[in-house]
């Protein structure tokens, strides 16, 4: 699969790679932004407590 979206990227190595750290990028904002506080909201808070 990664073999496969390699070849898909256009240009030299150096853009590919270039393209492939933005793309990670991108999808690590998602997650953070959209997706962890989703999922958050459905997992709920969790109450804990220290003490006697």
């Amino acid at each position: 699969m990664y073999a496969a979206l390699w070849r898909i990227l256009p240009g030299p190595v150096w853009l590919r790679i270039i393209i492939v750290l933005i793309l990670v990028a991108a999808v690590l904002f998602a997650l953070v932004t959209w997706v962890f506080p989703w999922v958050d909201s459905l997992v709920g808070p969790q109450e804990g407590t220290v003490g006697p």
